[in-house]
């Protein structure tokens, strides 16, 4: 495809000083002045053609959106959200970021990801909370211990601070844990990613949209994407293989485009088909809970494949929980009793002093789960259609760098090598990226 005129051209402006810098000082007249404070991002009026529109404004549409204009120059962007931006997965998961996967392709994608989240707050001038704080997954049987030796041993061959530990450095990393040999599910050990920690997912969405706003970038929030528009192919109305896009029509209007980028989550199977693109993904919920706030005691991250469950603190010392995707396809994101009970009962296997905290609230996410459980990323046979989905349970760990990854894909009409694994292809070939033995309950 030819790269259009309008690109090079962007390419060539001169990027915007991005967003105000304050001192301490700075803030403290800013906030006795009474001025305003600048808008996060603008509210503009949506135009009827942009060089790149990406679909999803959670955290990869506004990666993506970011590093095209920070990056390559490329801030003729138009970023559209039938919701506001991070109401998806975004704004539903855990804040868990990680880099010890199981697979060469995963942990050097996942590590990448890592870097980039631990200099964000200087890069988006913004506290983005990241709390590197460990991230441990507890082996309870034989098997998984040895699992457990197995992705240490990728990781260190990747040069990943990974390795395994033995119950009692677990309980010293995480005293509230019960790490006796009585217990009903005994730790035999863990594996131990030191860098590994949380994110304020939130922040992390806010700095993204604030950095490509002051570049030139346009986001539209209440945008639904209702078909994307093609000519040329082989299918119904110009659709499908030797097609190419022309653009995008939404519940605002038709948007002509010659990129039209998919970064949802929960909708990527439909949103690829209206470009005639059949994505291998099924939807299933991801629940997760918060209790109230206590004295922060637990330190770490903990991990249980064997009970199905994950557990870290906040530093306002709430408790969030998750545990594995819901057994069936659903949209839902609303909770059930059965989670809540299974979680329950779970939890307290691992930290029986827990017994009397409350749980506050409970939730769901949406999860487009592909057969090797690792993502879809790059061009597709729709000339100009790219995707970028498949996340799973993951997804919030890969924003940085697959938005990295994604904005070089469309502004070089190449395939970064850090995510050629992912292409669509694969699952023709069968060159699968199997990370389900990493994904264990997800985080």
């Amino acid at each position: 495809m030819a790269t259009p005129s309008s690109i090079v051209a962007g390419a060539r402006r001169k990027l915007g000083a991005g967003p105000p810098r304050y001192s301490a000082a700075g803030l403290v007249r800013k906030g006795l002045s009474g001025d305003s404070w600048p808008r996060v991002w603008r509210d503009v009026e949506l135009k009827s053609s942009y060089d790149v529109v990406i679909i999803g404004g959670g955290v990869h549409g506004l990666a993506t959106a970011y590093y095209l204009a920070t990056n390559h120059g490329i801030t003729d962007v138009a970023v559209l959200d039938k919701a506001y931006l991070g109401s998806g997965g975004s704004g539903r998961n855990t804040a868990i970021v990680r880099s010890n996967y199981l697979t060469p392709e995963g942990v050097a994608f996942y590590d990448r990801s890592l870097t980039l989240y631990n200099t964000m707050a200087t890069d988006l001038n913004l506290n983005v909370m990241f709390s590197e704080r460990g991230h441990m997954t507890l082996a309870h049987t034989d098997g998984a211990l040895r699992t457990m030796n197995w992705r240490a041993e990728v990781n260190k061959l990747q040069g990943i601070d990974s390795s395994v530990i033995d119950p009692t450095e677990v309980g010293k990393l995480a005293p509230s844990l019960d790490v006796s040999g009585d217990s009903r599910y005994p730790i035999l050990g863990a594996l131990y990613h030191p860098p590994g920690g949380t994110i304020r997912h939130d922040a992390v969405v806010w700095g993204y949209a604030r950095g490509a706003d002051h570049r030139g970038v346009e986001m539209h929030q209440k945008t639904e994407v209702l078909d994307i528009l093609c000519e040329g192919g082989s299918g119904p109305d110009g659709k499908g293989p030797g097609g190419r896009v022309t653009g995008v029509r939404t519940s605002r209007g038709d948007i002509s485009a010659p990129i039209v980028v998919n970064c949802t989550a929960g909708w990527a199977s439909l949103i690829s088909d209206m470009a005639g693109v059949k994505l291998p993904i099924h939807t299933r919920p991801l629940q997760a809970a918060v209790t109230e706030p206590v004295k922060v005691f637990l330190p770490t991250v903990v991990v249980s494949g064997s009970l199905h469950v994950y557990v870290s603190q906040t530093d306002r010392g709430e408790l969030v929980f998750g545990a594995s995707v819901d057994p069936f396809n659903n949209y839902n994101v609303g909770g059930s009793l059965e989670f809540t009970e299974e979680l329950a009962g779970h939890v307290l296997e691992l930290m029986p002093g827990i017994s009397k905290m409350r749980l506050l609230r409970q939730w769901a996410g949406l999860c487009d789960m592909t057969p090797d459980y690792s993502p879809v990323m790059g061009d597709t046979d729709v000339d100009g259609f790219y995707v970028d989905v498949g996340w799973g349970t993951y997804g919030f760990k890969a924003g940085p760098v697959s938005g990295e990854a994604m904005a070089e894909a469309i502004a070089t009409r190449a395939m970064p090598k850090i995510i050629a694994p992912f292409h669509i292809s694969r699952f023709a070939t069968g060159e699968l990226v199997g990370e389900k033995g990493a994904a264990a309950v997800g985080h």
